[in-house]
């Protein structure tokens, strides 16, 4: 039996060109020739252009992004408020010229027009997870712990400039991906997900579905079992359900939402660490699943710079129900 799969790759696609992810990150045409030769190689959707994902509204507003060693992951090199009242001054984002939004917008028209058949997307941000880059995560928790209401209010203005660049990605005539993983379990529990992160990334969610014309993935990681009912209410269409949650009781959880599509991660030690038969044999075990409801795919979590491609491969064969070369 055949089963949608769908790849995360970001830095991975730095590999199949042989450089960093901190060259990609910096140069549009290593980040074309990057997308541009995975897309060839895995011929996956949906494909992101990016490479540290959740580091682009950040650095926008002004974080520094460092460069790493070897070929790890940029990352924020420190936050720029100290705390919730310094933050609360922030403007939102409102300009896209310059910077590397302006470039990752650029590449991903000259990608689209390469390649029209793909489904080329942008990396957005929830609210939760560009405050993350901007006042740290710590800071951040203890925020939306000691002053909920606060913490709302930035992330609410936050919201106003994720908008503007889901408006200028319309623009572009690509799609969006759109992630919240900063707000992933057990970092906040249900009630403080609901009470702080929920309205903020709703208005994100049906303002972002109102300019595209359709709803959004609601992408979050760690163990969302408990998340379920809190993704729903932002009206997305499409879930995942993590390497670190119970994927038989989440779609169990899932059963009254056939409409929602669930896409079902496998444990990155899977396909970075495991034997083709290991491989298959998780695969078989999605596709169990999947038969007793609709709306069910196979993906990864972001796949490492460091994962050989002949194992997504092999995966991407197992998907398409392929019977080649699954034993040892």
């Amino acid at each position: 039996m055949k089963i949608p799969l769908s790849l995360s790759v970001y830095e991975h696609a730095a590999r199949i060109i042989h450089r960093s992810p901190w060259e990609v990150s910096r140069d549009p045409d290593l980040l074309f020739a990057a997308q541009h030769e995975t897309y060839l190689l895995y011929r996956h959707a949906p494909v992101v252009v990016g490479t540290d994902i959740y580091n682009l509204e950040a650095e926008a507003y002004g974080c520094t992004v460092s460069r790493p060693g070897g070929n790890a992951v940029p990352s924020i090199s420190g936050p720029i408020f100290r705390t919730i009242d310094e933050a609360l001054g922030i403007k939102p984002l409102d300009s896209l010229r310059g910077g590397r939004l302006a470039m990752v917008l650029t590449v991903a028209r000259k990608l689209k027009a390469a390649h029209p058949e793909a489904d080329v997307r942008l990396p957005v941000s929830g609210p939760f997870s560009v405050a993350q880059g901007l006042l740290g995560l710590e800071e951040l928790v203890i925020a939306a712990l000691a002053d909920p209401e606060k913490t709302t209010e930035f992330l609410h203005q936050l919201a106003i400039g994720q908008l503007r660049f889901v408006e200028a990605i319309e623009a572009a005539g690509v799609g969006i991906a759109f992630f919240e993983s900063a707000a992933a379990p057990p970092l906040l529990s249900p009630d403080l997900f609901r009470d702080v992160v929920l309205l903020p990334l709703r208005s994100v969610m049906t303002g972002a579905a109102i300019i595209l014309g359709h709803p959004i993935p609601c992408i979050i990681g760690g163990d969302t079992l408990s998340l379920i009912p809190h993704m729903l209410e932002t009206g997305t269409d499409f879930l995942i359900c993590p390497a670190e949650t119970d994927r038989v009781a989440f779609l169990k959880a899932m059963e009254a939402r056939p409409d929602v599509k669930v896409r079902v991660n496998l444990s990155p030690s899977v396909y970075t660490q495991g034997s083709r038969a290991q491989i298959a044999a998780e695969v078989d075990a999605v596709v169990a699943l999947a038969a007793g409801r609709p709306n069910v795919l196979l993906g990864t979590g972001c796949i490492p710079y460091e994962t050989d491609p002949d194992s997504i491969l092999f995966l991407r064969e197992c998907a398409a129900g392929c019977d080649r070369f699954r034993q040892e």
